[in-house]
């Protein structure tokens, strides 16, 4: 892209504004600005512009300055709510120890576009590079209202100590990762970051939301804002009345309904575990507990791959009863061990001591298969429960079991 020739011709930038919406009122609340050449053939786009690293960064500082001027001046002409997101790149910002950007920022809250109306996009990339000078900018923006959003998180790493410390308003996630080959490692990065949001304070935004698929994964993980071609291009000519691609009410009123059947599908199920486990006999004692468990397999032989019991205290009383093939077996030496370490053992057993029925848990990977798994955790007495793990294959050919 000729850089001297877009210096040249500064009336032929549009700024191309695309919608944000969020899950709450399911209304926009602000739009991304992304910068746009017109051309005899078209207006084109301006990333390959701000993404060369040979044109210098003063050139893209006066660039997005202007970008920046027009975009707001359509905001208020045409009354469009909410905030404006601007993307800035590390180096711009260090450029001039970050003084450029906050002078266009001033000028713009001179016209009555208030300094708290805009979001900072900086991408994970750039707070892995010059950290400690770019966080000290970072904060020092923050200080006169701009809100910070990290961009492009969830790819092959994530930089959590450095977003923790810059403490931003928004994580972006990118919703085509969910059409990666390692959508299981995206899964599991997503995971942290939503732990690392709430901890912090901070909300999840997805954007390149291309279909309905991804809007849903974005309304099932935490998604609080939405952004994509599936629910509004980037746009010159937006207007205050502008409708969205879809009827996005309608379409996540669809999302809770299916949400809701699932949900009252996992708890029948669970219901049904209950009945047929009262047809179980007595609890009588540790020393034939073994014996029990043959009963519990004889009536879960098509889901359970493994069985076992413990007491209150997270003890292993019984044997592992494990399915091998079409057998069974026992594994006497597991006997002793104590699982009160493990994530919520102990909530559960407290919940069935309170309530006196069984519990399904969150999927989960099994540590010694590797396989996804769930667990069925039944109150024989207040003092001993048994746990029935059910098996992969049972899950995947029933949806409401195999999604959390």
């Amino acid at each position: 892209m000729d850089a001297l020739k877009i210096m040249d011709q500064l009336d032929q930038l549009r700024p191309a504004l695309q919608p944000i919406v969020s899950a709450i009122t399911h209304q926009i609340v602000g739009y991304e600005v992304l910068g746009r050449f017109a051309t005899e053939d078209g207006v084109i786009s301006l990333g390959p512009f701000f993404n060369d690293p040979e044109i210098p960064e003063d050139f893209k500082n006066e660039i997005d300055g202007h970008l920046l001027n027009l975009a707001v001046d359509h905001m208020l002409e045409q009354k469009l709510p909410g905030y404006l997101s601007i993307n800035r790149s590390g180096a711009q910002l260090l450029a001039d120890d970050g003084e450029v950007l906050l002078q266009q920022l001033e000028k713009q809250e001179k016209k009555g576009f208030r300094m708290d109306r805009f979001v900072l996009e900086v991408t994970e990339h750039d707070i892995a590079g010059d950290f400690e000078n770019l966080s000290h900018l970072l904060r020092y923006y923050k200080t006169y209202g701009l809100q910070l959003a990290i961009d492009h998180i969830g790819g092959e790493s994530s930089n959590i100590d450095r977003i923790r410390t810059l403490q931003p308003h928004i994580l972006k996630i990118n919703a085509s990762l969910t059409r990666s080959s390692n959508l299981e490692n995206f899964q599991d990065v997503l995971h942290t970051l939503s732990v690392l949001a709430r901890r912090i304070g901070a909300v999840l935004a997805y954007e390149h939301i291309e279909d309905v698929n991804q809007l849903y994964f974005a309304w099932k993980n935490n998604g609080h804002y939405y952004q994509g071609y599936y629910l509004g291009k980037p746009s010159c000519t937006l207007t205050s009345n502008q409708a969205l691609a879809i009827p996005i009410t309608e379409q996540i009123h669809e999302f809770v309904e299916r949400e809701k059947q699932l949900i009252q599908q996992r708890l029948a199920f669970a219901e049904a575990c209950g009945m047929r486990l009262k047809k179980l006999r007595k609890w009588q004692s540790e020393e034939r507990a073994d014996a029990l468990l043959h009963d519990a397999q004889g009536l879960f032989d098509e889901e359970a791959f493994r069985l076992y019991i413990c007491d209150s205290n997270g003890r292993q009383v019984s044997s592992n009863l494990r399915r091998h093939g079409e057998a069974w077996s026992l594994e006497e030496d597991i006997r002793g061990a104590n699982w009160a370490f493990r994530p919520y053992f102990l909530e559960t057993m407290l919940q069935m001591q309170l309530t006196h029925k069984g519990r399904l848990s969150d999927l989960y990977s099994d540590i010694e298969t590797r396989e996804f798994i769930r667990t069925f955790s039944y109150p024989l007495t207040n003092d001993y429960f048994l746990f029935i793990d059910i098996s992969s294959s049972f899950l995947t050919e029933r949806d409401y079991l195999f999604m959390n």
